[in-house]
């Protein structure tokens, strides 16, 4: 295989993303993205609520903190697997899944990027009777768009998306959305 004659491999100063990351607020900054590879590093998820359901694989490395990726059996069973500070996670394709970690805590996510007309899916299911609330579709070719963030703002928006059809509980809006608002 021949590389570019102007490729530079990437020398990221982890520490210094996370603090930067802690200072500005902002949840996710991109490492890299190629036409076969895209990193980034994202801070805290406590916030999640959605499953999301994307066409590539991940790995994601507890870099500080722990992380409870919650996920869906293909029987539609919610199960949590635990992942360490320190420790790595192999996510197969397809699998829809909810990775939650403190606000102070900073995974390193490797995925295949997108191919052309792949899309990312998003589920919120009933916090009471997990009944299926609504789906989010999106194109993420860059994160540095934050797909995740319009996802929730779509959802969050809407009280009728948040509202269950078949118990009626209205999912209530996280601080952060409703500051938004």
């Amino acid at each position: 295989m021949l590389v570019a004659p102007n490729f530079v491999m990437p020398n990221l100063d982890l520490e210094a993303i996370m603090r930067s990351l802690l200072e500005t607020g902002k949840r996710t900054h991109q490492l890299w993205l190629t036409p076969d590879s895209l990193a980034f590093v994202a801070r805290g998820r406590e916030y999640r609520s959605e499953f999301h359901i994307n066409p590539s694989y991940e790995v994601q490395y507890s870099i500080k903190g722990d992380l409870n990726l919650h996920y869906r059996t293909p029987g539609g069973e919610e199960k949590v697997a635990f992942v360490p500070q320190g420790s790595c996670l192999f996510q197969p394709p397809f699998v829809p899944h909810s990775p939650r970690f403190a606000p102070d805590s900073f995974q390193l996510v490797i995925e295949r990027a997108r191919l052309p007309g792949e899309i990312d899916r998003f589920h919120w299911f009933c916090p009471n009777c997990d009944h299926f609330l609504h789906e989010e579709f999106y194109t993420v070719d860059d994160y540095k768009a934050d797909p995740v963030s319009r996802a929730y703002d779509n959802f969050y928006g809407s009280e009728e998306f948040r509202t269950c059809k078949k118990c009626g509980t209205v999912m209530p809006v996280p601080e952060q959305w409703a500051a938004k608002a």
